[in-house]
């Protein structure tokens, strides 16, 4: 192998970068340490543009604080390593580092929660854990109703996506025991899963879904899964319910929901 990179490293600068082009982000990061000439390929905007979304001009034009990069390959890490906030700051995009795939999470401002802007039931307010300016508090309400879209065009091709509900759960909160179910639809194929619960029940059984812990200490629930391919286009649907038991529920904190290649086990 080692002869075969040095061997590769006579090459022209552009010839490298064609084939480092062709690899992935860790590979053209690795390759930076076999000689002089790899290093600057490796480092070089032509490879870097490669890993960048088609669209990444359109995206970082968006954000709501400027992009500041110096090359293509400080730009990916910086776009990788942390969100930046779109539009009107409540929507978020982050690349996976791994594959450049993108990463979406629709704040509570851009879910349709019903009944959100009625006092009597939920509040807006600002949580400093949250990358959103303000989150949807419920104070009381019987009929749960989150529902999310985004279109596929955004996103990127030939790649599989899962939704996940994001959100936390108060102390004193309650009613959030009981099963819901969550959806997810997207080009007439709809994805839906029964006996879905925010909080655990007393008695868990094997078909009971729970949401885990994330890395920045929020807690997300699967919502569903969908294929996105080249000439995809349409809204993707996303919604989390629980309308049947109509028991009342107080204590949700909903952040938003985040839509992530499924390679992404877990978040970042």
């Amino acid at each position: 192998m080692i002869n075969k990179a040095a061997s590769l490293s006579v090459l022209p600068e552009g010839c490298l970068s064609d084939v480092l082009s062709l690899t992935s982000p860790r590979d053209a990061c690795s390759s930076a340490s076999i000689s002089k000439g790899f290093k600057s390929a490796a480092d070089s905007d032509a490879v870097w543009e490669r890993f960048l979304p088609p669209d990444y001009r359109e995206v970082i034009g968006r954000s709501v604080s400027p992009v500041v990069f110096g090359s293509k390959k400080q730009l990916y890490l910086s776009l990788s390593d942390a969100h930046i906030l779109l539009d009107r700051g409540n929507l978020s995009f982050q690349l996976d580092k791994e594959s450049g795939k993108k990463c979406y999470m629709l704040g509570a401002k851009e879910l349709s929660i019903t009944w959100q802007h009625d006092t009597q039931y939920w509040e807006w307010g600002h949580t400093p854990e949250s990358r959103f300016p303000e989150v949807c508090i419920l104070t009381q309400v019987c009929w749960l109703s989150i529902h999310g879209k985004l279109a596929a065009v955004m996103l990127s091709k030939n790649s599989t996506y899962v939704a996940y509900l994001v959100f936390r759960t108060t102390e004193d909160s309650w009613g959030l025991n009981i099963p819901a179910k969550t959806r997810v639809s997207f080009g007439g194929i709809e994805m839906e899963t029964e006996n879905v619960y925010l909080r655990r029940p007393h008695r868990v059984q094997e078909n009971y879904v729970f949401p885990h812990r994330r890395k920045d200490g929020w807690m997300e629930m699967t919502l569903g899964e969908f294929e996105c391919n080249e000439g995809d286009d349409g809204d993707v649907e996303m919604a989390f319910e629980e309308i049947e038991h109509l028991n009342w529920k107080n204590g949700l904190i909903v952040e938003g929901i985040e839509l992530r290649p499924k390679e992404l086990a877990m978040d970042r």
